[in-house]
C-alpha cells in the first residue's frame, strides 16, 4: 500500500512526530507556514496539520486536490475555510479540551495580574522606586468580587471553579447552553445585559461564529459596570478593540487583559501600549503539558480520520458533541446500506426522501444517519467524490429533498430507521432497517415485504410471483453456473402474490446470467449489487 502524505505545517511535541514517523501507511511531510513550499507539499497530500497562524482558505486548498483531512492542533476553526473544505469531502478535525487547563490557568494569572497592578508594580521597582508609588498601585482582592464569564466551554469551567476557590461570586452567560445547564450551584446563570451590568470582572471564553464576532461592541461596553476589568483569552475578534480602547481612555474599563488579538501579530492595535493593558502574545495554551496533549492528540485523530476508524472532534461532520463514534457507526453502516439497495431497486432518480427514526438511541443520531443515508444513495453514481462530508451539499445540487416525517408504515422494532423515498417518475419505494444486538444491520421491510437479510456482500434482489418450483429452478440455475448461494431470504404480500428475495452470493453472476435468470417466466424483476463497508 502507497503511505498517505500528511504535511505538518506546524510545531507539534516530539511524541506526536514520533506517532506520524512509526506510522507504516503515513508518509511524513514538514513545512513552515507561510513558506512557499507548504503549496507545494499540498498538490499530493492526504493529511494536513496547522496552528490557528495557517490560513487555510479556498486559495490554499486549490492546491490540495488530494487532501482527505486537515487536522488543527488547537480549537476555534476561524483559519480554516470550513465550506469550501465541506463542500470538497475535506475532513476538518480539532482538538477541543487538550488546552483548557492551560488556557484556564492562563486567563488566572491575567485576572491577578490585572486586579493587583504586578506588572505595574515590576516596572516600577525595576525603575528603582519603592514606596512613592504605592498608593498608586494599590490593587483590588478578588475575594468578593462578582466574575462575569461569557462563554461556558471547557474553559469557561476551569476559570468558573478557580474563581469560586477564591470566594468571588461568578455568573456565567452562554446562549447555547440552558440556564439550568451548569451543575454547580454556586454558578448563577444570568442574561447577558445582567452579566454586564454586575460583575467587578468580565472573562471572556466564546468561540468565534458570526453571532460573536463583535459581541462586546460600543453598545454593549456602554453597558458594563463602571470601573469593571476585562479579560479576553477567547479571540481577538469577539470584541471591537477601539471601542474598549475608548472605554479604557474615558475610565468606564478600570483595565483590560488579553492574549489575543483580530489580527496576529497585532501590528497597530489601539490596546497596545495602553497603561492598563495587560497583553500577552497568546501564550495560553503554551504549556508543556498541554502541547505534548495537543500534539499527540491531533495525530492521533488524523490518522484515525484517513483509515476510517473514528471521527472524534470533526467540526464538520453532524455529530452531537460527545457522540461516540462507536455508538454513531453501526447505524449510519445499516443507513448507508439502505441508500444503496434504494439505487438498486430504484429505476428513476431519487427526488425525495422522508425518514423516521425510532429508539431513544437514535436521538443523537438523527443528521449522522441521514449524512450516510444519503452517502449510501449518492455513492454509487459519485464514487469517491462522495463522503460523509459533503453528501448533503451534493444531494442538495442534485435537486434531493430530505424530510423528516412520522408514521411510516414499517415494523414495529425499538429501534428502527424508516425511509420513504420518492423517485423522479412518482414511484414510491419504503425501506424499514435495524440492528441485530446492537451491531449486525438487517433490512426487515421493502414496500409491502416482511423480509430480514444482512445487507453486505454479494446480493441479488429478485421480485417474482409466488408460485411453485421458484427455488428450485433459481438454485439449480446458480448451481450450473457454479454460483453458490450463502443465503436466501424472502418475503411475500400474500399467497399466491408477489414475493421479494434477497440471496447472498458467493460471486456475482455475469451479466448473460442475469439476462437468462431475468428471462425466467416467473422473474418481474432481478438486479445485483455489491455492498462492502
Amino acid at each position: 500500500m502507497t503511505p498517505c502524505p500528511v504535511v505538518v505545517a506546524t510545531d507539534l511535541a516530539d511524541d506526536g512526530m514520533e506517532l506520524l514517523r512509526q506510522a507504516e501507511d503515513v508518509s511524513l511531510k514538514q513545512a513552515r507556514p507561510g513558506e512557499s513550499s507548504l503549496r507545494q507539499q499540498l498538490e499530493s497530500a492526504e493529511g494536513l496539520i496547522v496552528r490557528s497562524d495557517v490560513q487555510v482558505d479556498a486559495e490554499l486548498l486549490e492546491h490540495a486536490p488530494r487532501l482527505r483531512v486537515i487536522g488543527l492542533a488547537g480549537t476555534g476553526v476561524g483559519n480554516i475555510d470550513v465550506d469550501t473544505a465541506t463542500r470538497r469531502g475535506i475532513i476538518v478535525t480539532s482538538t477541543p479540551g487538550t488546552s483548557a487547563i492551560a488556557a484556564g490557568e492562563h486567563t488566572l494569572a491575567l485576572l491577578l495580574a490585572l486586579g493587583r497592578n504586578l506588572v505595574a508594580a515590576h516596572n516600577s521597582l525595576q525603575a528603582g522606586y519603592w514606596p512613592l508609588q504605592r498608593a498608586r498601585q494599590a490593587g483590588v482582592q478578588l475575594a468578593g468580587k462578582t466574575i462575569g464569564i461569557l462563554g461556558y466551554g471547557r474553559v469557561g469551567r476551569v476559570v468558573a471553579e478557580r474563581c469560586l476557590a477564591f470566594g468571588m461570586q461568578v455568573l456565567v452567560h452562554d446562549p447555547y447552553i440552558a440556564e439550568d445547564q451548569p451543575g454547580d450551584r454556586r454558578l448563577q446563570p444570568v442574561g447577558l445585559d445582567d452579566l454586564l451590568g454586575r460583575s467587578d470582572f468580565i472573562s471572556l471564553h466564546v468561540p468565534l461564529t458570526d453571532e460573536t464576532r463583535h459581541m462586546l461592541d460600543a453598545a454593549a461596553i456602554e453597558r458594563i459596570r463602571a470601573g469593571a476589568r476585562l479579560i479576553n483569552t477567547a479571540h481577538g475578534a469577539v470584541w471591537d478593540e477601539q471601542a474598549v480602547a475608548d472605554a479604557l481612555r474615558s475610565g468606564q474599563l478600570a483595565g483590560v487583559a488579553t492574549d489575543v488579538f483580530p489580527q496576529e501579530p497585532p501590528s497597530g492595535s489601539p490596546l497596545i501600549g495602553l497603561d492598563a493593558v495587560l497583553h500577552t502574545p497568546r501564550i495560553g495554551d503554551n504549556t508543556r503539558e498541554a502541547n505534548l496533549n495537543l500534539s499527540t492528540q491531533i495525530v492521533a485523530q488524523v490518522l484515525d480520520a484517513l483509515r476510517g476508524h473514528d471521527y472524534r472532534h470533526v467540526v464538520n461532520m453532524p455529530f452531537l458533541p460527545g457522540t461516540p463514534w462507536a455508538e454513531a457507526r453501526p447505524y449510519m453502516r445499516l443507513a448507508d446500506c439502505m441508500g444503496r439497495i434504494l439505487h438498486a431497486l430504484a429505476r428513476q432518480p431519487v427526488r425525495r426522501v422522508a425518514v423516521e427514526y425510532r429508539g431513544e438511541r437514535l436521538d443523537d443520531l438523527i443528521k449522522p444517519l441521514t449524512v450516510a443515508l444519503l452517502h449510501g444513495i449518492l455513492k454509487p453514481v459519485l464514487g469517491d467524490q462522495v463522503n460523509y462530508i459533503n453528501a448533503p451539499v451534493l444531494a442538495s445540487a442534485r435537486g434531493l429533498q430530505v424530510m423528516q416525517t412520522r408514521g411510516l408504515s414499517t415494523g414495529d422494532y425499538a429501534s428502527l430507521v424508516s425511509c420513504h423515498f420518492t423517485l423522479e417518475g412518482g414511484e414510491e419505494i419504503t425501506m424499514g432497517g435495524t440492528l441485530l444486538d446492537g451491531r449486525e444491520p438487517r433490512i426487515v421491510q421493502i414496500n409491502e415485504y416482511d423480509i430480514n437479510f444482512v445487507p453486505l456482500g454479494q446480493l441479488l434482489i429478485m421480485g417474482s410471483r409466488d408460485q411453485p418450483g421458484v427455488i428450485g429452478r433459481v438454485g439449480t440455475l446458480l448451481a450450473d453456473n457454479d454460483v453458490n448461494i450463502a443465503s436466501w431470504q424472502t418475503g411475500r404480500a400474500s399467497p399466491g402474490g408477489n414475493t421479494l428475495t434477497v440471496l447472498t452470493l458467493d460471486q456475482p453472476l455475469t451479466e448473460g446470467q442475469l439476462q437468462v435468470l431475468q428471462a425466467l417466466e416467473f422473474v418481474r424483476h432481478a438486479r445485483q449489487l455489491e455492498i462492502r463497508l
